[in-house]
């Protein structure tokens, strides 16, 4: 770590941050010389820090907060080391950096941590998750009051309608389009193809798929960090917010994944297109979590416009062989890389605890031996499925009434986390509909 930064000794000021529950990065600026330090000893703040509402704000009658006197934990380097920040002027260096207790142990209140306990439970499995993400957002110019999709720095006009998969839309902001790859490059974020999506504005990235599972939690939450702050370089905004436009397509974040075993092989590849008994049981498993999973999946307010009949995002719980209408799609292509797309989750979400969630979920399927429905085909919107919770306060109640998510996720983060949103759910319900769109443009 201390080598890069004597690789770069431009860099005059550091930022250590960790995620919070809701993907915030929290943490500290100290200037560069002081860096050996912290990457010797860490840095001190308080647990309820990773417990914070989308505001900033404590969580009202915490057990991390007045009970405990505010308790610090202690924060230490993950193993990403230190990354350019190139969306700020002045040459700058971040340092992620995740929570332990003193003697040690993790805190299990860190999404982060959620996600490396899961996979270590794979790790004792002899079986390793490879995982990539396909991201989407918006550019936004936000200089008034009513939302529009930016000028073209290149013709001065703005796009007049939605061009998927149109060249044309992504040479409009080529600049900025280098300027994110370069940061990618920068910052070891596998960021392959770009398109321009359905929606006025919306483009997706894809991430290249890892067998590190933490490493792809990390790209993505470093990749939304980037594209928001290149964004507002470039004189505009990048939202993930699951439905910045009401008639507009809304913003999701999509997850591909296959499990390796000891040898390598791809344990839900049997040579042919229906795949193995385990690709069967992790789909199984993930339809029987997701009701509970929507809490993650879908974790703000503006996250249930998006999830409507029709509209590209899934309603019912249901699998099929390449068909992009149902919740969990099993793509075509080479039986080696035979995977799961799970479809659910919006761009606002936290990386962390969606991969937690997904593969948590996968794994209880495999180590119970569950056995899915047989796979749709045609329209999932006109046909009779379970269906996902539609509105926040549902997905509240389902994530607090499962048996599923304690054998996915600590506890301790499983309160913390439903106190943050039902804290959440009754502030919202103050603000006009202006004032949410305000809150989440930048924010998720």
């Amino acid at each position: 770590m201390r080598d890069w930064l004597r690789e770069h000794p431009e860099v005059r000021t550091i930022r250590m941050a960790a995620a919070d529950l809701n993907g915030q990065a929290r943490g500290k600026r100290l200037p560069a010389r002081f860096a050996d330090k912290a990457v010797k000893s860490g840095t001190r703040f308080p647990y309820s820090v990773l417990n914070l509402d989308i505001w900033g704000e404590d969580i009202e009658n915490s057990p991390l907060v007045f009970e405990s006197g505010d308790a610090d934990g202690i924060l230490h380097a993950t193993e990403r080391g230190f990354l350019p920040m190139p969306w700020l002027e002045a040459p700058t260096a971040l340092l992620p950096i995740w929570m332990f207790h003193d003697d040690g142990r993790p805190f299990d209140g860190d999404p982060r941590h959620a996600l490396a306990r899961v996979l270590e439970r794979y790790k004792a499995r002899g079986l390793t998750p490879v995982v990539a993400t396909e991201l989407e957002f918006y550019l936004i110019d936000d200089s008034d009051r009513e939302l529009r999709v930016p000028p073209s720095p290149r013709s001065g006009k703005r796009r007049p309608g939605a061009d998927t998969l149109a060249l044309r839309a992504l040479d409009a902001f080529d600049r900025f389009f280098t300027d994110l790859y370069d940061g990618c490059e920068a910052m070891d974020i596998p960021a392959d193809t770009a398109i321009s999506e359905a929606g006025l504005g919306q483009f997706e990235i894809n991430l290249l798929h890892t067998d590190d599972a933490l490493k792809a939690a990390d790209d993505a939450w470093l990749f939304k960090m980037l594209v928001k702050g290149l964004a507002r370089r470039h004189g505009f905004a990048a939202s993930f917010m699951a439905k910045p436009y009401p008639d507009q397509p809304g913003n999701g974040m999509h997850m591909h994944f296959s499990v390796l075993d000891h040898a390598g092989r791809n344990i839900f590849d049997n040579g042919g297109p229906e795949g193995t008994e385990a690709l069967h049981q992790a789909i199984a498993g993930c339809m029987a979590a997701m009701p509970a999973s929507m809490l993650l999946f879908a974790p703000h307010a503006n996250s249930y416009a998006r999830l409507v009949p029709g509209a590209h995002a899934p309603t019912g719980i249901a699998w099929g062989h390449d068909n992009r209408t149902s919740a969990l799609r099993v793509p075509s292509g080479p039986p080696v890389a035979r995977r799961i797309e799970h479809r659910v989750a919006g761009g606002d979400i936290n990386p962390y605890l969606l991969m937690a969630a997904v593969l948590g979920a996968a794994l209880v399927g495999m180590e119970d031996g569950l056995a899915p429905p047989p796979p749709i085909t045609g329209n999932a919107y006109t046909q009779n499925l379970p269906q996902l919770p539609t509105t926040w306060a549902d997905a509240i109640a389902a994530f607090a009434g499962s048996d599923l998510m304690p054998r996915i996720l600590p506890a301790e983060l499983i309160r913390n986390y439903l106190m943050t949103k039902r804290q959440e759910l009754h502030y919202m319900a103050e603000l006009s509909p202006e004032e949410v769109i305000e809150l989440y443009l930048d924010t998720v």
